[in-house]
């Protein structure tokens, strides 16, 4: 008898390398980490507060699939701000960010469908696919002074008869941002051959250098009719300092919403209630930290881009939104080798560019959501290391 074995599709996944990294450095006071995509600070104390109400007063029991009431209309409004109407019939809550990934994947993606994915990417989004048996087809980012988007080279991956698209903007881990004009064209593409669009928006009110104090990135929901093919999914982990509550959303069409809720109920039931309570307390009241974070990420990622690229061999193009720099170590052929060395010999703690696909192999990954003195001494660490290698 053979031994026990998962199915082959969940064999070939490719483990998280930013973890690999990671898990050698782990537990180490020594070390420096910007590996994960995470803030320093924690989450504001009324956030926290809210939280700590709810529990006390015993909301420790089951919730409605798709969310409470109040939290998906809370929802409805802050998205209704920023892209136009958005009903409450269209939001479901769900248990993170990443668990509204998989959840819109379920949803869509059937076995041996074509799924076009825009790289380097983070990597759940190429491997949830991949875990219900879907064909990744992926186009790559352009590296040069920005990271930039082929739109031929896109619209030739989406030939008819492919499921879907995912495209996450601002993109983990390059800080590319979709424009309005290619979001208009990919929009007509994928309503001319019946597409599936699936934006991962976890970033979007993560932008810089904005014009006219610009709220958000550019999103698919300020074009989309209430039918279109379009899925949004969202998190509080970035943008509310929340990354451990893990609590997520998705804006999908109302008339899936039942069978949504259905996939809910069979992943994770519902989201706990307390932290539901907290959600809707940062969405209400959450502004001035959004714009807290985006004033101090600007001001770190032009902090650390001046750093970085003035040590030799190193490349790095300035990144519009999101909250990484990701640049090139010229002669670096191994990322994942590297940043394990990194931590070693150097206590830093940086993500390989292998971690983010084929693309991402000679680029490093630097999260810059942190204080200017650790990421000054983070520089400090890898200019020494670099002088030694």
């Amino acid at each position: 008898m053979k031994n026990p074995a998962a199915r082959f599709a969940v064999q070939s996944l490719g483990a998280s390398r930013i973890r690999e990294v990671a898990n050698v450095g782990i537990g180490r006071a020594d070390v420096l980490p910007f590996w994960f995509g995470e803030p320093d600070e924690v989450t504001p104390a009324f956030i926290r507060d809210a939280a700590k109400q709810a529990l006390d007063a015993g909301d420790t029991f089951y919730t409605h699939n798709l969310g409470l009431p109040q939290l998906r209309e809370a929802i409805s409004h802050y998205l209704s701000a920023l892209h136009g109407p958005i009903a409450t019939e269209r939001i479901a809550v769900t248990s993170s960010g990443v668990s509204a990934l998989m959840l819109v994947s379920q949803l869509i993606v059937n076995p041996g469908d074509r799924v076009v994915a825009v790289t380097p990417l983070w990597p759940n989004l190429i491997e949830i696919p991949k875990i219900l048996g879907a064909e990744m087809v992926q186009v790559p980012l352009q590296f040069g002074h920005t990271w930039e988007l082929d739109m031929q080279r896109l619209l030739d991956a989406l030939t008819p008869g492919t499921r879907a698209v995912y495209l996450n903007s601002p993109n983990n881990p390059t800080g590319w941002v979709i424009t309005r004009a290619q979001q208009e064209v990919i929009l007509a593409h994928c309503r001319r051959h019946g597409i599936w669009i699936m934006a991962d928006d976890v970033y979007e009110r993560l932008v810089y250098d904005t014009a006219g104090g610009q709220a958000c990135a550019p999103s698919f929901l300020d074009l989309a009719t209430p039918e279109d093919r379009i899925i949004s999914a969202n998190s509080f982990s970035k943008s509310w300092l929340m990354t451990g509550w893990r609590l997520g959303w998705l804006a999908a069409p109302a008339g899936m919403m039942a069978d949504l809720g259905k996939l809910i109920e069979y992943n994770t039931s519902c989201a706990p209630g307390f932290v539901q309570r907290a959600g809707i307390v940062a969405v209400e009241h959450g502004a001035e930290i959004i714009a807290h974070s985006v004033t101090r990420y600007q001001t770190a990622r032009d902090f650390l881009y001046e750093r970085l690229n003035a040590l030799p061999r190193i490349l790095s193009p300035k990144p519009k939104g999101a909250m990484y720099l990701f640049f090139r170590v010229d002669g670096e052929r191994d990322t994942l080798a590297l940043c394990k060395q990194l931590v070693r010999e150097a206590g830093l703690g940086l993500a390989p560019g292998s971690a983010f696909g084929p693309e991402g192999e000679g680029y490093v990954r630097w999260c810059f959501a942190s204080s200017l003195e650790r990421l000054d001494e983070g520089a400090r660490r890898l200019a020494r290391f670099l002088e030694d290698r």
